[in-house]
């Protein structure tokens, strides 16, 4: 038994207790810490900071403070409040192999020492903001450090990729049980709740679910309650009552709920990237959140009831439910992105991060995890540009689509797909801090709707004027598993930009089955008409293979792009992708290619002459590989006759001699009389 004695400063008293030690036979246990690199101490207890006398209530947990000595002996020392009788946890082993949570209900003390000792404990007042959005400070127990934590406990940071939660979870396996907590509508007391919630949960790991469930889906955002502090209600009877609360009301709810279901639950305040974060500010002051951590199979996990029952729209004046199964048990090296506790031993991961860190560390809002995003480069929110470019890469389980916006547009970047991610290369056009945000979506989804999963802030010292893209350049640019899944198959040039001295450049792809294909040439320039953009390419089927060469009409930056079909389909062409052609050479200025009719048939070739415009007065030799054909002429001022050669290409020569144009007709059945046109020149003037 003990006193408590006031001492010196408003924030500090003497606490004589009773301390009952249960010695038990244990092997040398050797390295366990308190989470700061130091072992445990009654010294080093946390106690409430409440400056009155304990209320005589039944006790929902009595902290235990737990060392050991070298000669193999388990020591638990436990303090009770002045007026108490001592009870006894079940004991906790610390070792490997299944761990027991202290449990609630009392053992007999017979037999056990008994030794006075005063502890005196000076604990720092704190204060703690009600919810992600405001700073009202109020005072706090902070919590312990957490005793069941061992050295080896998520030893990793960052993230190993493994799993997003902390605890192996069959969401399947809820389904009932969830459904069952939301059809719950018991709001008598929080006793007469749990009981009823606990009726479809025998786990303490579906008791806790259950739980987060019904808050999730039953407790609304007080945005009222966030703009007028006079309105807030945080005590969970209050929260139970009116159905709504700000985050200390979610995280004391939750909190009160489980030790209701005897289950260890601990509220946790610290600074937090939500509603109103802005990237790379700073954190000083009060707490701005509160959070959960519960103790299931031997550890210590996290959740967060407010961000996981739905969103505040941008002015903060409506709450929508948008259950978030993320802040659910999530692994604590996710959690820190966006969760710094006061006490950074409730982190629970090692080596743990500084505030600094957290503060320069790049935000992965829930999203990012959900859409089965991994990791992103850089992992700091600020990116500074090199030579006018700065790179950003995300890693991702296939099968996911992006875009970007830099200051609100995509034209500044190049962003490539990979199968497992993305790259994108961004060219600032103007030097300054300038916003990107990085968006995905899932390839298979019906809905053409990307989310925004990262944003970064750039900041731009030199600008590179030579990397000013065409405003018809689409995202993602060049060829991908994308343009695969759509009938591109084995490209030529795997890169999104091609290069080219001369003006002219090559492509070649496999085609899937039953698709048919269109492109088109684009470029800023005036002197590329949209009649013209499909006449600097010619495009050459060969069995399954489609080549596709290209004349630039002069230097600069020009856009290629691809549009598909299904042959069976009467519908229009749809977008498929696009790459970026260069050329920096400034004589090039080739001419278009033949005028290609109606009739000029998928399987025909040409090969000469490519240029439209011929010249006058000369002979023109002309080349061509066509299937099935009886006749072709050439009707310039005269009228010529190619044959056909052993090898299968149809020769001649024509002179251009007395006429403006040259058409090439083909006689496709002997027994008709009538040619078709299929390709049309055009003769130099003299």
């Amino acid at each position: 038994m003990g006193t408590v004695e006031p001492k010196d400063g408003a924030n500090a008293v003497a606490i004589n207790l009773l301390l009952i030690v249960r010695p038990e036979r244990k092997g040398q246990r050797d390295g366990l810490t308190d989470g700061a690199g130091e072992p445990f101490s009654p010294a080093r207890c946390v106690l409430p900071n409440t400056g009155q006398q304990a209320p005589k209530e039944p006790h929902k947990q009595k902290p235990t403070v737990t060392s050991y000595t070298n000669e193999g002996t388990h020591v638990t020392v436990e303090i009770h409040p002045k007026g108490t009788s001592p009870q006894f946890f079940k004991k906790l082993s610390f070792g490997k192999g299944p761990r027991r949570v202290p449990s609630l209900r009392g053992q007999d003390n017979k037999g056990k020492a008994e030794i006075n000792k005063a502890l005196h404990t000076r604990v720092p007042s704190r204060s703690l903001s009600l919810s992600t959005h405001c700073r009202r400070p109020f005072r706090q127990q902070q919590p312990s450090l957490p005793q069941t934590m061992t050295a080896c406990f998520f030893p990793v940071y960052p993230w190993d990729k493994s799993s997003l939660k902390s605890l192996a979870v069959d969401l399947q396996k809820f389904e009932k049980l969830d459904a069952y907590a939301l059809k719950v509508n018991t709001k008598g007391s929080v006793e007469e709740l749990v009981q009823t919630l606990l009726k479809q949960a025998r786990t303490d790991l579906e008791k806790v679910r259950v739980i987060w469930m019904w808050i999730c889906h039953h407790i609304e955002y007080d945005v009222v309650g966030f703009h007028n502090k006079s309105l807030r209600l945080c005590e969970p009877t209050d929260v139970l009552r009116t159905g709504k609360s700000v985050c200390e009301g979610y995280a004391g709810l939750f909190q009160q709920m489980c030790s209701v279901a005897g289950i260890q639950c601990m509220k946790l305040s610290g600074y937090s990237k939500g509603y109103g974060y802005k990237i790379g500010q700073t954190f000083q002051g009060n707490s701005d959140h509160a959070w959960n951590a519960v103790y299931l199979d031997g550890r210590w996990h996290l959740l967060d009831s407010t961000w996981g029952s739905g969103i505040v729209d941008d002015a903060s004046t409506k709450f929508t439910f948008r259950y978030n199964e993320f802040y659910f048990l999530t692994h604590p090296a996710l959690f820190v992105n966006n969760h710094f506790p006061d006490n950074s031993n409730w982190q629970l991961l090692k080596p743990t991060l500084t505030l600094k860190q957290f503060e320069n560390n790049l935000q992965h809002n829930s999203d990012f995890y959900n859409l089965g995003l991994l990791a992103a480069h850089p992992q700091t929110a600020l990116i500074q540009t090199e030579n006018g470019t700065a790179t950003i890469s995300v890693e991702c389980r296939p099968s996911t689509l992006f875009t970007f916006k830099l200051e609100g547009t995509d034209e500044h970047g190049l962003l490539t797909l990979r199968k497992q991610g993305m790259k994108l290369e961004l060219y600032p056009q103007k030097t300054g801090r300038q916003e990107l945000q990085i968006f995905a979506r899932p390839s298979k989804s019906a809905e053409d709707v990307y989310t925004c999963v990262l944003e970064y802030i750039v900041e731009c010292k030199s600008v590179d004027k030579s990397r000013c893209f065409p405003k018809d350049l689409h995202q993602p640019v060049g060829p991908s598993w994308f343009t695969e899944k759509q009938g591109f198959l084995r490209p030529s040039h795997p890169d999104p930009i091609i290069h080219t001295n001369d003006g002219r450049c090559s492509l070649t792809f496999t085609l899937g089955k039953d698709i048919s294909i269109l492109a088109s040439l684009h470029t800023d320039s005036s002197s590329l008409k949209e009649e013209m953009s499909r006449q600097h390419i010619m495009q050459i089927h060969r069995g399954n293979q489609v080549e596709f060469k290209v004349h630039l009409p002069h230097a600069g930056n020009f856009v290629l792009k691809f549009f598909t079909k299904k042959k069976s389909d009467p519908g229009s062409y749809s977008f498929v992708f696009n790459y970026l052609i260069t050329c920096l050479n400034t004589e090039v200025k080739w001419p278009a290619f033949p005028l290609r009719y109606s009739k000029w048939a998928e399987g025909y070739e040409l090969l000469e002459p490519l240029s439209r415009l011929l010249p006058a007065n000369r002979n023109v030799q002309f080349k061509l590989k066509m299937q099935g054909i009886s006749k072709v002429l050439v009707q310039a001022g005269d009228t010529y006759t190619l044959t056909l050669s052993r090898d299968g290409f149809w020769e001649g020569t024509c002179n251009t001699a007395g006429c403006t144009e040259l058409f090439v007709m083909v006689h496709e059945n002997a027994n008709h009389s009538y040619y078709s046109h299929i390709l049309k020149y055009d003769v130099e003037t003299q």
